[in-house]
């Protein structure tokens, strides 16, 4: 039986005034209050399970999403700027916003009246929630085998982790054997998701935000993820490309990318806690071409650039929770290429995984794997390149195997541009490890020698059609490109 969409009245209004129930498609049935305006402001309205019809959010209202929430058949839920929507938690009863495929969400806020969707506790913690998951019709490179009447399943389709699936298919994403690279699934911009994130079961989570076959023409720009239980950005093939993302005080990784993801990441910031980490071993970039490693196709080949990934050390002396591991952790026949960007006291800057097998070696030989122009300070206890700033994980089959010096040749050769310095201070950011009241800025050149106000190129052909800026990381000293981060967002640091 179908879930109903109820809208809570405020308690006065309900005492003055009768209400009456609509039935609507398949049963559901929404109450609504008498009086003729639909949408009164000051309402507390609680979603519930399928929404079939389009929705408007309206700023001045309270929106509590109660269980898991799907917008289905093709509907738009559109959010007004400076609405908050509040996920609930009750037992098992988990909060999430699912867009299914076809579907779209457009929250579209401004730099002075974000979107934002938070818990519901009066003492938020994170988890408290689920988080967003967008289903879309992009190319993805699994097969989900299940079989569901008037639903594409099959090669080429997934079935989204965390338990957000049902009988009606609305968990799963991807256009099977007709992709739509350019789908779009609607809008996030100057939106913020706090406190979200679920463990379903072990290594089945929902993230704060699921990208799952999304596709390129979806806007996902301005989106800072707070808190999450488990990674911040998750995408699991699709072809979106997303600029200005910031990932605060994560649990798990910040950004996961999986099952032939190819769009590109402009402009990313991440900060760690160095207490805040994850039993799976946390990490700024995760990156597999599948969970197998597999040679599927389309393989995972996202490009990120002007990415400042902040992780628990401030000093080569501070070490933080254990279940740290890497800034970036390359593995299991992935194509991700990172460029001008900036790892900042972590354990280990990159580490290439190549466990099963020599996957990883050759794609980083043929340069289907790029490395370039980076910057990695504070990640050893020595500068230059070493098993710390560079890290290599081999099976005990291909160890001897391992062709080490070709692939180090490849970040330390002068014509991939890549610096590794031995301290986190050497890279003159102004106060990175602030965490209530962090500034991401490097200082501007009236400072002396600032290794980071240059050093960024763009003449890399898988950069095309990214904004050309002299810097690495993902701020300027100066100007728009360095405050794009602040207004709309907010740290806090419990």
């Amino acid at each position: 039986m179908k879930k109903s969409l109820t809208i809570l009245a405020a308690v006065t209004m309900l005492a003055a005034s009768s209400c009456r129930k609509i039935e609507m498609d398949g049963g559901t049935t929404t109450v609504v209050p008498t009086p003729p305006n639909p949408n009164p402001i000051g309402q507390t309205i609680t979603l519930k399970g399928r929404i079939a019809k389009d929705t408007l959010l309206k700023a001045g209202n309270t929106y509590i999403l109660s269980g898991l929430v799907y917008m289905v058949n093709n509907a738009t839920m559109k959010v007004e700027p400076g609405v908050n929507v509040r996920g609930d938690y009750q037992g098992s009863n988990v909060a999430a916003l699912i867009i299914t495929r076809g579907a779209k969400l457009v929250a579209d806020g401004t730099q002075e009246n974000p979107i934002v969707f938070t818990s519901n506790s009066p003492v938020p913690r994170s988890g408290d929630w689920g988080g967003i998951v967008i289903c879309g019709k992009a190319s993805v490179n699994s097969t989900y085998s299940g079989s569901v009447p008037g639903v594409i399943t099959g090669a080429g389709t997934y079935q989204v982790e965390g338990g957000v699936d049902n009988s009606f298919g609305d968990g799963i994403a991807g256009g099977g054997a007709t992709p739509d690279d350019n789908d779009s699934s609607g809008v996030l911009r100057y939106v913020r998701i706090e406190y979200a994130g679920y463990a379903y079961q072990p290594d089945k989570e929902i993230n704060s935000l699921t990208m799952a076959a999304v596709g390129r023409k979806t806007v996902i720009d301005y989106v800072q993820v707070t808190y999450a239980k488990d990674d911040a950005f998750e995408w699991f093939g699709g072809t979106v490309n997303c600029a200005h993302l910031i990932a605060y005080k994560t649990q798990d990784d910040d950004f996961d990318a999986d099952n032939g993801f190819s769009g590109k990441v402009q402009f990313g910031i991440v900060l760690r806690d160095s207490t805040i980490a994850d039993i799976s071993r946390s990490e700024a970039f995760e990156c597999d071409n599948d969970p197998n490693g597999s040679t599927n196709t389309p393989q995972t080949r996202a490009v990120f650039s002007n990415i400042t990934a902040i992780g628990p050390r401030a000093t080569l002396n501070n070490v933080g929770n254990s279940l740290f591991l890497s800034a970036a952790h390359l593995r299991r026949n992935v194509g991700v290429s990172i460029f001008n960007s900036i790892f900042l006291g972590w354990s280990q800057g990159l580490l290439i995984d190549s466990r099963n097998g020599r996957a990883m070696e050759n794609n980083i030989i043929d340069s289907t794997t790029r490395f370039k122009n980076n910057t990695i300070a504070g990640c050893g206890p020595a500068s230059g390149i070493d098993l710390t700033s560079y890290a290599f994980i081999a099976s005990s089959a291909n160890a001897l195997a391992w062709n080490r010096d070709s692939v180090v040749n490849r970040f330390s050769n002068t014509a991939f541009g890549n610096t590794v310095l031995t301290n986190v201070s050497d890279a003159k950011m102004i106060a990175p490890f602030n965490y209530a009241a962090p500034d991401f800025l490097p200082f501007g050149g009236s400072n002396g020698y600032q290794p980071i106000l240059t050093g960024a190129r763009f003449t890399d052909p898988k950069l095309a059609g990214m904004q050309v800026v002299p810097f690495r990381g993902a701020c300027d000293a100066a100007g728009v490109a360095a405050n794009w981060w602040r207004g709309w967002t907010r740290f806090i640091n419990q």
